[in-house]
């Protein structure tokens, strides 16, 4: 089966991009959030908050099936 990367509806803070990317590499949503802290640092914040933004107006939501 092909895997597909959704925003997630159940394991979000703001708009589930790092939850989705938690299910979709299986890897525990809160290191996701914890590399994603560290990686805005050195950004001073304005590229990381950039990216995540766009990766949640590009990732699609999951299709109620």
């Amino acid at each position: 089966m092909e895997k597909k990367l959704f925003l997630s509806e159940t394991d979000k803070k703001i708009a589930g991009v790092c939850g989705g990317l938690g299910e979709y590499f299986d890897i525990d949503s809160t290191i996701i959030r914890l590399a994603w802290v560290f990686l805005l640092i050195p950004t001073a914040f304005i590229g990381g908050i950039i990216a995540y933004f766009i990766a949640a107006a590009i990732i699609p939501k999951r299709p109620m099936e």
